[in-house]
């Protein structure tokens, strides 16, 4: 099953990854120093997701 890993990096900071269910990560967050921040940002990517669109910037 999917999941969303919340950890510390080395300088202290909270980040998270998201991991497909076969163990491979997705993406991961930028640092957040408080662990609630991390936390408001994965709620916010559950909550929004469904809506994002793709922004193909590759074609020239």
């Amino acid at each position: 099953m999917a999941k969303f890993e919340i950890y510390k990096d080395k300088a202290g900071e909270f980040r998270f990854r998201f991991k497909a269910s076969n163990g491979e990560t997705l993406f991961a967050s930028e640092g957040y120093k408080a662990k609630a921040s991390a936390l408001a940002a994965i709620e916010s990517i559950k909550k929004n997701v469904p809506e994002a669109k793709v922004d193909d910037q590759s074609a020239g």
